[in-house]
């Protein structure tokens, strides 16, 4: 499991608010440097900056709303930040302060704050309001809340982000400053390079250690990958059941998260918040971090388990069945990319990536609250127009004829 808990009291850390320093890493290009030597990002477009600058130009407050497919997002946005000739603020989890002096100081250094996405923080909610309302910049939130790796699907959306929008609106109202938009932001990565020649060393040595018979490498790419695959969703069967199982890939993927949800929410005497395994997922974690610092040795060793198994359930569910069907090359290197986090807890760096940040067309934010029946409009826009625009980066792929 990735060390995304952290195991000590939870305190709010603001951003470095001047402008000297975020404009020093743009003109000596730090984000790039950065971005090629541990991500493997050494080129990138930028589409639609002109609309973010006419927002701003209008004085108005802008959440950007990007999805997240990759570790690098945070800090490909400061291309976006390049483009339109402005900085930005952005939310960040609390346990990515806790990487280390070095990260968290450049994390505050490029407008960054953190958020504790296991209880409720005022202090950030303040923040991202505050920014949205005085529009002293643009506010860059996540909504899918975490990292799925599938670029050209969008994971369900937080409606927090929603609530930020419509809290500033209503303020710059009462202010008469003008109007909050969002702007859906695509983030979408394509591969410069062969990808047989990027990802079969990484198979190879996959295959090594779940001890895949690959029958002399006699099976197409695509297949081995699939094979990879078959051998991480058993032995999550293995650990759970104490067997594995044959048949549907949905259904078995189906039960295997419902079994460790349910039993980590009945062991703890949880309610299901609602459908959905990120819900259910978020919530439980919530219930169980804020007791770690109560229970005695045991209890807490309990846990650590159940904190495992709700972790197990999320990347289970990080695997879309049929991903693979009309395989594109980003989306061979995207699969090998998940197995591989899922065996080693990290993913190997690959070169060759071009990033495209697809800038969308502003939604107004009103400050009516939405009826709890009818779903939210202000999210159902923002996952629409990421929906299409993701749904036209995608066709940008090269089509994989390795088979």
């Amino acid at each position: 499991m990735q060390s995304i808990i952290v195991e000590k009291p939870y305190q709010f850390l603001p951003p470095h608010r001047g402008n000297w320093i975020p404009s020093l890493i743009q003109s000596t290009r730090l984000i790039d440097h950065y971005l090629w030597r541990f991500e493997g990002i050494g080129s990138y477009e930028v589409r639609g900056a002109d609309l973010l600058r006419e927002s701003l130009r209008a004085g108005q407050g802008v959440l950007l709303a990007p999805n997240h497919c990759r570790y690098a997002d945070p800090i490909a946005i400061g291309w976006l930040a390049r483009a339109a000739q402005t900085h930005v603020y952005a939310m960040a989890s609390w346990h990515l302060f806790n990487e280390g002096w070095l990260k968290a100081f450049a994390i505050r250094l490029c407008g960054g704050f953190s958020v504790y996405r296991e209880g409720l923080d005022r202090k950030s909610l303040d923040m991202a309001i505050e920014t949205l309302t005085t529009g002293e910049r643009p506010l860059v939130v996540f909504p899918e809340g975490t990292v799925a790796r599938s670029n050209d699907l969008l994971q369900p959306l937080l409606d927090g982000v929603a609530f930020i929008a419509r809290s500033a609106a209503k303020k710059r109202a009462k202010q008469n400053r003008g109007k909050v938009v969002v702007h859906p932001v695509a983030i979408k990565y394509l591969l410069r390079g062969d990808v047989d020649k990027v990802v079969t060393p990484i198979v190879a040595d996959l295959e090594k250690r779940l001890l895949v018979d690959v029958h002399g490498n006699s099976r197409s790419l695509r297949e081995r990958i699939l094979v990879l695959g078959e051998a991480v969703l058993a032995a999550r069967e293995v650990r759970t059941f104490g067997r594995s199982y044959s048949g549907c890939e949905a259904e078995r993927r189906r039960r295997l998260i419902e079994q460790l949800l349910a039993n980590v929410e009945q062991e703890w005497n949880l309610q299901k918040p609602g459908e959905g395994v990120l819900v259910r997922v978020r919530y439980i974690r919530s219930q169980l971090v804020r007791q770690l610092d109560t229970k005695s040795p045991n209890e807490r060793t309990r846990i650590w388990k159940s904190l495992e198994d709700i972790y197990i359930a999320q990347q289970v569910a990080f695997h879309p069945v049929g991903y693979l069907d009309a395989p594109t090359d980003t989306r061979i290197l995207e699969s090998v990319e998940r197995i591989d986090e899922d065996v080693n807890d990290y993913s190997r760096r690959i070169e060759s990536l071009h990033a495209i940040l697809d800038v969308g067309e502003p939604i107004e934010v009103d400050n009516i609250k939405p009826s709890k029946d009818s779903g939210d409009p202000l999210m159902q826009s923002i996952e629409s127009s990421l929906k299409s625009q993701l749904a036209a980066l995608a066709n940008e792929a090269q089509s994989y004829r390795g088979d």
